[in-house]
């Protein structure tokens, strides 16, 4: 986990998976995008592997859970995000932990904490985020 960790210190870097295999990618975009893609396009990659990210919030930890990752690192986690991924069995440490993921502005909760607030459904939420990513 410190060379996930190590790799965030880049300014481009928003996030890194280490699959069960080894497989190093690191991501650059902002939001659950990335980890959204990655569990649609090639979830195997998920499956038992190591992540580091910047910020997690609600969303992203869900998606987390639903591709049965096995750890994870956050710079910033949302006392929700964290609830969910202990709930889950899923080792994480964290550097800051917040009560909520603010939106890039600053002005509110994050879109996507506030979209699946009303669920703990991984399946759930990964289909309220496939229609909020459209």
């Amino acid at each position: 986990m410190e060379e996930l960790k190590k790799r965030l210190e880049r300014e481009d870097v928003r996030g890194v998976v280490r699959t069960a295999n080894g497989e190093i990618r690191e991501f650059h975009r902002q939001g659950v995008i990335d980890l959204f893609t990655l569990l649609t396009e090639e979830p195997q990659m998920l499956l038992g592997a190591q992540i580091a990210d910047r910020v997690i919030g609600r969303g992203a930890a869900l998606l987390m859970v639903k591709g049965r990752v096995q750890e994870v690192f956050a710079c910033v986690i949302s006392k929700q995000a964290l609830d969910i991924l202990q709930q889950a069995g899923i080792p994480i440490t964290y550097a800051t932990l917040q009560p909520h993921i603010i939106n890039r502005t600053g002005t509110d909760i994050c879109p996507v904490e506030k979209l699946t607030a009303s669920t703990d459904d991984p399946d759930e939420a990964y289909e309220l985020i496939k229609e909020f990513l459209k």
